[in-house]
Parts: C-alpha cells; sequence; structure tokens
C-alpha cells in the first residue's frame, strides 16, 4: 500500500482465494461492491425452542470451541444449498418445510476479523428439525448440540469452553429476548 505521504507499507494478511481471485476482490471491495459471500453461518431454531449449537475442536486455537453451525460455500451453490448441505453434514439437521420462511439470510454478509481475513460469512437465522445422524467430514471434529433459548444467559455465564465472537454476540441477543419476555410475562 502507499500511504497518503507517499510511503510504501506492507500489510499481512491470509486468503483461502487464489491470488488473482483475492486481488480482484480487493479492487471490488474498492469500488464498494457487495463481497463473494465465501461461508455461512448457521443460526438454527427448532420448534422446542432451542438453538442448534456446535461444540468443535478449531485447529488454529488446538482447542474446543462453541459455535453455530457453519462452512464454506462450494463454487456456484446457492446459500440455501450451502445452509442445507453443511446442516446435514455437521449436525443431522435440517431446514424445516412446515414454514413458511425456513431461511432468512441477514442483508449482507459480515467479516470475521478485517485485520487478518477476507472471508465473508452470510449469517443466516433458520428454522430446522432433525432430519438423522451427522455426517461430519473426517478432519471435523463437531458435537452438535441443542441449547434452550430460555438458559442462554446461565450458558454464557458458566459457559468455560472457547467460544467464537459470532456465537458470543448472537447468544447475548436471545439471551436478552429471553428476559425480555420473561419481564414482560411477570408484570
Amino acid at each position: 500500500y502507499t500511504l497518503p505521504d507517499g510511503s510504501e507499507y506492507e500489510y499481512e494478511s491470509t486468503s483461502r482465494k487464489k491470488l488473482e481471485d483475492y486481488h480482484a476482490e480487493l479492487l471490488s471491495n474498492a469500488r464498494g461492491e457487495a463481497p463473494r459471500v465465501d461461508a455461512v453461518c448457521i443460526v438454527g431454531e427448532t420448534r422446542e425452542g432451542t438453538l442448534l449449537m456446535e461444540r468443535e475442536f478449531r485447529y488454529p486455537l488446538n482447542s474446543w470451541c462453541i459455535s453455530f453451525p457453519a462452512g464454506l460455500k462450494e463454487p456456484g451453490e446457492s446459500i440455501g444449498e450451502c445452509v442445507e448441505r453443511e446442516l446435514l453434514e455437521e449436525t443431522g439437521y435440517k431446514l424445516r418445510r412446515d414454514v413458511e420462511r425456513p431461511l432468512r439470510p441477514l442483508p449482507q454478509a459480515q467479516f470475521s476479523s478485517t485485520g487478518l481475513t477476507d472471508e465473508a460469512i452470510q449469517i443466516v437465522f433458520a428454522q430446522v428439525e432433525r432430519a438423522g445422524d451427522a455426517q461430519p467430514e473426517r478432519n471435523e471434529l463437531i458435537e452438535p448440540f441443542q441449547l434452550p433459548i430460555s438458559e442462554t444467559r446461565r450458558f454464557l455465564d458458566e459457559n468455560t469452553t472457547l467460544i467464537s465472537t459470532r456465537a458470543q454476540l448472537i447468544l447475548e441477543l436471545f439471551a436478552a429476548r429471553a428476559e425480555a419476555q420473561a419481564a414482560r410475562v411477570e408484570r
């Protein structure tokens, strides 16, 4: 990069993209174009009032980490197709077919760490149901679990396993919603 004073500045980052694709994405970002979605994060809610969560071993951390189901989008795959594939592979769940809108993506993709990587992640809220057994890839160490929405505050307060920023923020929103609903019931 050339700084405003004319001096050169080198900045290190990481990307899963090929160099030419990464360069094209940088130019696209500079033009203000919407980022290409690289991955999805699925906030799955069951009809029983639970959130579909994962405890996954994350190699960069050398530790287990609490997160929502997520995964990389394949070339040519739609967001919906990616969500369906990742849900089934990692958790054995699928989108519900008995609701009008089982999938609601946030308006734009988000970035995990804008100081390190260009990975654009589409967060989607989904209505999910059990479909069978999880079939993660051989190198994916994943333990799906259900967290009752009413227990999100307790979980956040008591959890000692590493937790992704995205999961923590989303769980905080669910905890606040549950607390507000409980306060209305008490009145």
